[in-house]
């Protein structure tokens, strides 16, 4: 039995550019024949991810429940070998072998060759396999002949490394039942037995009307200039944009079970975690110029079982254009219930819905009304849990 769990937010926000595009213009995309503002899904995912660290320093979260994306992967098993009363430059280097032997290398400078996602309870299990085998993991080992190509030399280092210690290592290389790989997944390029396909997917958020682009024209003085001298000592641009964005993502509630080697328990807090972070957390872009910190006004978690996952998106495919003193995330809200019920009259599976409406639109018996963040968590995690 599949069981989704999704949550849908709009959220307005006053004028921002909270995720860049590589002109630092805030980000946009074509939808329904018109220009929208847009949030990506990996900067939405990126502010839940520090919603975790933030969860962690309040004692709701433990340190081993996330995961870091680093290329300083090296570092953190010295560092955790360095406790263990060893060495520093002899525990790099072991721990630049014991990589080697699952064909993950380390440059020169001390950094894989890639991004590397590890669950922190991955990383101290791989140190602590690591000081177990200390005295069979060989120097002389993985060395290579000269003039082998990096794939080549990346599988003689393998091949020449000590079985059981390979052995030892595919075994704890399994995310460390850390919550944000098994949400968001991973992909090991040099491993692609030990990816983890994530149990939540994510969508870029797009408002629901047609937007332009506006600029920010200032200047700066220096405030040591003479008195006589006219004129800015600096000047700029900034493009920005104002939007109520459409939110959408869905979880997956058995793969998170799984991804997390069935700890339901985990998996529960984790959720919880998701959704409190998906509706809390903002993007950091230009925050400190805009101030636009303006949390959604409307939201709804959906629990549905044995249906498909359903995006609203396109009730909002006709750009949302409200008539004056109209709100714009309550005409929203009425567009996003009209879809929702259409297309359960088309498609069923209603499931259990519940909403938080600060904007007051007729919900019309779309889901069951809630007046908190803390309610609409405590309803929905209490019928996954029947």
């Amino acid at each position: 039995m599949k069981t989704f769990v999704e949550i849908h937010a709009l959220q307005n926000f006053a004028p921002s550019n909270l995720n860049r595009d590589d002109t630092g213009a805030p980000k946009d995309a074509l939808f329904g024949g018109t220009r929208r503002a847009r949030v990506s899904s990996q900067c939405l995912k990126r502010a839940v991810r520090q919603h975790f660290a933030e969860l962690v320093k309040q004692n709701e979260l433990t340190t081993e429940d996330i995961a870091y994306r680093t290329k300083r992967l090296l570092d953190e098993l010295t560092k955790a070998l360095k406790n263990k009363n060893h060495v520093e430059a002899e525990a790099s280097e072991k721990a630049r072998l014991a990589l080697a032997s699952m064909e993950l290398t380390v440059k020169e400078d001390g950094k894989s060759e890639y991004l590397l996602f590890m669950g922190q309870r991955e990383i101290a299990n791989i140190a602590e396999i690591i000081n177990s085998k200390w005295d069979t993991i060989n120097a002389a080992a993985p060395a290579a002949p000269e003039g082998k190509k990096p794939g080549k030399a990346k599988k003689q280092a393998a091949q020449n490394a000590d079985p059981e210690l390979k052995k030892a290592l595919d075994k704890v290389f399994n995310g460390g039942k850390a919550l944000d790989v098994a949400l968001f997944g991973r992909m090991l390029a040099d491993m692609p037995e030990k990816n983890q396909y994530a149990a939540c997917q994510v969508a870029h958020a797009i408002s629901t009307h047609a937007v332009e682009r506006e600029f920010d024209f200032y200047t700066a003085v220096d405030d040591l200039k003479p008195e006589d001298t006219a004129g800015a000592d600096m000047m700029g641009t900034i493009e920005f944009n104002s939007a109520c964005f459409y939110r959408y993502a869905v979880v997956d509630w058995e793969k998170l079970i799984s991804n997390l080697q069935a700890d339901k328990e985990l998996a529960a807090k984790g959720l919880r975690a998701f959704l409190e972070g998906f509706v809390v957390a903002e993007p950091t872009g230009k925050q400190n110029t805009f101030a636009a910190h303006n949390p959604p006004e409307f939201v709804a978690i959906s629990i549905r079982r044995n249906g498909a996952a359903r995006n609203l998106a396109n009730a909002f495919e006709t750009a949302i254009r409200p008539k004056k003193d109209e709100s714009l995330t309550k005409k929203s809200a009425e567009e996003l219930i009209k879809k929702a019920k259409a297309l359960n009259a088309a498609f069923g599976g209603e499931g259990d819905i519940w909403a938080l409406n600060l904007v007051g639109v007729d919900t019309d018996g779309f889901g069951t009304k809630v007046d908190s963040l803390k309610e609409l968590l405590d309803h929905s995690m209490a019928k996954l849990k029947e």
